[in-house]
């Protein structure tokens, strides 16, 4: 009899042992409180990490814009024929443009007809570097002094800037003959005997969009025959976005300004533009200096 009595108390005290093994409700409850509160505050951590991301990444995105619109500006500035710049604004703070004719080849002209001599169809240049030639495609601009003498017509018979018909290279002496198709005569000389190859003007302009920001957007491929006014916008095709998020502030600090060259200074182009992301703003305050002289 006690043989058999050992065993059955010795299976009673294994299972004692097996359930004094598990959990009650209130510790589950207490655990899942605690899994509970250690999840919210990874997860809050993720996503402020996360904002501070999204927020850092948008800052930057607009900055390299930015960087990158301001010096396709600069460096296009800088290549433009001298006195072609001109800004103009809507009046109402809707946008506000900068216009120049870049330079496609330049280099020294031998023989043209410029006034007082007659008109004639063809003259002789030195060509321009081998990586810019001078084509029949561009036209060919002389001593301009004013916008007017750039964004002019090129159908008439004496002026200052002439379409040419045709190109023919000399290869032993560096010599370019210029038809023109017809008799044209330059109104004057330049002193340098400084020639400027071109084919369209280009136009940055800030423009309001229906919210509080505005955009920059660079325009090109339009007619320039325009001598006393600028073309709008809306004149100008269709632009290619260059910056997003800049403030407005044509009304009252305009984001370009610009002071034309004197026999003393270079022409001046200062750029203003504020952006604004994320709460963040920043403004650039850039000269530009237009050292081309005719």
């Amino acid at each position: 009899m006690n043989a058999l009595i050992r065993p059955v108390s010795r299976s009673l005290n294994q299972l004692k042992q097996f359930k004094s093994k598990g959990f009650t409700l209130v510790e589950m409850v207490t655990v899942i409180i605690i899994l509970g509160v250690l999840v919210l505050g990874v997860s809050s951590f993720l996503i402020f990490g996360t904002r501070i991301f999204i927020d850092s990444t948008s800052v930057e995105q607009v900055m390299s814009q930015s960087r990158f619109a301001i010096e396709r500006m600069t460096r296009e500035l800088r290549n433009a024929v001298p006195n072609s710049i001109r800004v103009r604004d809507s009046g109402d703070g809707a946008w506000q443009c900068i216009e120049m004719m870049p330079i496609i080849s330049s280099a020294s002209y031998i023989e043209m007809p410029i006034a007082p001599a007659a008109a004639a169809s063809s003259g002789k240049v030195i060509q321009s570097s081998a990586s810019a030639p001078l084509t029949a495609a561009q036209s060919l601009l002389i001593y301009p002094l004013t916008p007017a003498d750039v964004y002019t017509s090129t159908t008439d018979t004496q002026g200052k800037l002439f379409s040419i018909d045709s190109v023919t290279a000399n290869t032993t002496t560096n010599e370019l003959t210029i038809d023109f198709g017809r008799a044209v005569r330059f109104d004057g000389a330049s002193p340098r005997q400084r020639y400027f190859g071109v084919q369209g003007a280009v136009s940055y302009c800030f423009e309001q969009v229906p919210t509080e920001l505005s955009s920059l957007k660079r325009y090109g491929g339009y007619s320039f025959n325009h001598p006393n006014l600028q073309p709008a916008p809306n004149d100008m095709g269709t632009g290619v976005l260059m910056a997003e998020n800049i403030v407005n502030t044509i009304g009252n600090n305009s984001r370009i300004a610009y002071t034309p060259g004197t026999l003393r200074n270079n022409a001046m182009v200062h750029l203003n533009p504020l952006f604004d992301v994320q709460g963040q703003s920043f403004q650039y305050h850039h000269q530009v200096q237009v050292i081309n002289v005719p």
